[in-house]
């Protein structure tokens, strides 16, 4: 059994260190792809407070597709060219999005959420998801948000 909790009084810095660990001992040695993104989606949840969805959509031929999360039901599909998963997926970079009803064609699967912080995952050199997180709170992420979620992206590499 694992038992990871998280202290929301943490600095930034430390907690996204903390998750970025937790992440890496569950999914270490484990190679299905689903397990471990629904164990980084709850560790997610645990790890960062204010949000309302938290979890991953996989690219599959060429379109975004629903993968393992916590909050709401979601959309399945996502073409590359729409929302804020869509951008990150094809452009390659994080989209830090202070207020997704100003984001040009968000794609608003709960009606709660404000803002979003949406990292690609990389298998070797290519995208093959993206971690996609969502919060009620308008500006909720910042910088130190998509520097955390890029770390935990890049130790996940290759273990989904």
């Amino acid at each position: 059994m694992f038992d990871f909790t998280a202290d929301p009084d943490l600095p930034k810095p430390e907690r996204y260190r903390q998750l970025v660990s937790a992440a890496a001992a569950l999914t270490s040695g484990e190679t299905d792809s689903t397990a471990n993104m629904a164990n980084v989606a709850a560790l997610m949840a645990e790890f960062l407070p204010g949000l309302n969805w938290a979890g991953f959509y996989r690219l599959v031929d060429g379109a975004l597709i629903l993968g393992p999360f916590i909050g709401r039901p979601a959309c399945i599909h996502i073409a590359l060219n729409q929302g804020v998963c869509g951008a990150a997926a094809k452009t390659g970079t994080t989209q830090l999005v202070k207020d997704v009803h100003a984001f040009p064609g968000h794609i608003a699967c709960d009606a709660a959420s404000r803002s979003e912080l949406v990292v690609p995952v990389y298998r070797g050199d290519t995208i093959c998801a993206v971690i996609d997180l969502d919060s009620p709170e308008t500006g909720h992420f910042d910088a130190e948000d998509a520097a955390g979620i890029e770390g935990l992206a890049r130790a996940l590499n290759g273990r989904i």
